[in-house]
């Protein structure tokens, strides 16, 4: 397999939005999704092993990366996680993958889980990073959690504030939150966080990662309370991982917040804190294989 930081960035367009990914190797397809404020690079050290077993597709969110930058609108529709996973539904069916299986991280897990709601059809199963869902997180808001996730509620102010202190040293930002976190930089490698430093510089990237988070923090919870009212439910298997050493785990109870609006669920914590594809790579591998299977495809 071609080494994953020399392999071309594809831009792809889906309904008039260029999404960015890198794409290899062979069997089922597996969609990869990132989180903030990072891009696709995060999935770099589990990359080879991946790609022995499906045909990976790690794309970059709309806001970030490569991906195209959308102007903020009305109501943040643009940025909302409803636009997102049409964004990622389009992307896998334009590469022929109608049916396909998701590991995400973070703000993509975020987004993976609307595209598990919207386009049920398309998501075989589904292995989620480091969240609890959206609206039960702001729902149950502590001291605590608003202290660990602070830009939860800054990146929301209204526009300019965030944007133009964030403009002003974006790199300086992206090394505050990644580096505030258990552990700090240390996880990181030099070629991953050149690529995020790289992204944060491009043009739109301060209001892609705002508006991301002003449509949590309004739209999406208007879709997700809107969803719970009809019953809405995910029938996907899913498994939730979380780090030990994070404030997800420490806030809120994973498993019991996903299975009161999933019907199959499984996982636990991992030996890291947030950025586990980077922190504890070997073990979040071992759940891979257990559950996504790779003597074959699991069963539906």
């Amino acid at each position: 397999m071609t080494d994953f930081f020399d392999l071309p960035i594809r831009r792809i367009a889906v309904d008039g939005v260029r999404i960015a990914a890198r794409i290899d190797g062979s069997g089922p397809p597996l969609l990869l999704l990132h989180g903030h404020p990072q891009t696709h690079a995060i999935w770099h050290r589990v990359w080879p092993e991946l790609t022995r077993h499906r045909t990976c597709v790690a794309a970059d969110l709309r806001g970030y990366g490569d991906s195209d930058k959308p102007p903020a609108s009305a109501g943040h529709a643009a940025h909302s996680k409803r636009a997102m996973a049409a964004d990622m539904a389009g992307l896998m069916l334009a590469l022929g993958h109608a049916r396909f299986e998701v590991l995400a991280h973070d703000r993509g897990a975020r987004v993976a889980h609307r595209l598990a709601l919207d386009h049920a059809a398309a998501v075989r199963r589904m292995m989620l990073l480091d969240i609890a869902p959206t609206l039960d997180m702001y729902e149950g808001t502590t001291r605590a959690f608003a202290q660990a996730y602070f830009h939860w509620f800054w990146l929301i102010q209204p526009a300019p504030l965030p944007e133009t202190m964030i403009e002003r040293d974006p790199v300086f930002y992206l090394r505050s939150v990644m580096g505030g976190r258990p552990g700090g930089l240390a996880h990181f490698s030099k070629e991953a966080m050149a690529e995020y430093e790289r992204a944060a510089r491009l043009p739109g990237w301060a209001t892609g990662i705002c508006e991301d988070y002003r449509a949590s923090a309004t739209l999406d919870l208007e879709h997700d309370r809107a969803g719970r009212k009809a019953g809405e439910r995910l029938t996907q298997p899913l498994r939730v991982l979380w780090g030990e050493r994070g404030a997800v785990g420490r806030n809120f109870d994973v498993l019991g917040l996903w299975r009161a609006v999933a019907d199959d669920v499984s996982g636990g914590p991992l030996p890291g804190a947030h950025y586990l594809a980077e922190e504890c790579p070997e073990a979040l591998m071992a759940q891979v294989r257990a559950f996504f299977g790779w003597d074959g495809d699991p069963a539906p």
